[in-house]
């Protein structure tokens, strides 16, 4: 059965305009990116399988263009679409962090800085540099290391911040094991910023550590 035969309630663009994205299963709101099945299986039914067959949908959004257009019922274009759909996420999460200021919605910081930093395989150092009110004057990375480390200089960091003139700072790096916990190198280099930075009367308000799914706040451990 297609799913023009389906309830009204129950079709998954019906169903999203009357309840919201939210309601939707991650097979639901593939569909309606899919658009249409394929011989003897629907929309739904497609996303579906292809949800099984990648073992999830986080897994079949990070798909090489190799695996992606590899799978049945898909190819280049819906590649090239489903990277400008992830891309303009991406901006979008930028444009509402740099509307006001990040520290009015921790949240948001998250969100904007695990999708920037969660799926790189190598870590990175960078830095949310914001005005002496707190809003965003630029993100940037600073510094790019290993699978699992990352030189990091603060003489760098204080002369970026000077250029910017940056009242404060919000850090961020990555962990590409997918373990969010901090380490004692990370505590101990976030304590040398902290230092260079102050004597420029430029704050550190905080430094997260983006793993896989978590992001740990070293303001909220108490640690800043």
């Amino acid at each position: 059965m297609g799913i023009r035969e389906w309830p009204v309630g129950e079709r998954p663009r019906e169903k999203l305009l009357s309840s919201g994205a939210g309601a939707l299963s991650d097979a639901e709101l593939l569909a309606i990116f899919l658009r249409v099945g394929i011989k003897g299986r629907s929309a739904v039914d497609l996303a579906r399988d292809l949800l099984n067959t990648f073992g999830g949908l986080r897994p079949l959004l990070e798909a090489t263009q190799q695996d992606f257009c590899a799978a049945r019922g898909l190819g280049d274009a819906k590649y090239v679409q489903l990277q400008a759909s992830l891309e303009l996420s991406r901006r979008h999460l930028e444009s509402l962090l740099m509307r006001g200021a990040a520290l009015t919605s921790p949240l948001l910081v998250r969100r904007y800085l695990s999708s920037h930093l969660r799926d790189l395989p190598h870590e990175v150092f960078a830095a949310l540099f914001l005005d002496s009110q707190h809003r965003v004057i630029r993100f940037e990375t600073l510094f790019t290391g290993t699978l699992d480390a990352a030189a990091v200089y603060p003489r760098e960091v204080v002369k970026r911040a000077l250029a910017l003139n940056a009242g404060a700072l919000i850090l961020a790096h990555n962990h590409p094991s997918g373990v969010a916990e901090p380490s004692e190198a990370d505590r101990r280099i976030t304590q040398r910023l902290e230092e260079a930075l102050g004597l420029f009367d430029i704050r550190v308000l905080d430094h997260f550590v983006v793993g896989d799914g978590e992001v740990v706040s070293f303001a909220e451990r108490g640690w800043l």
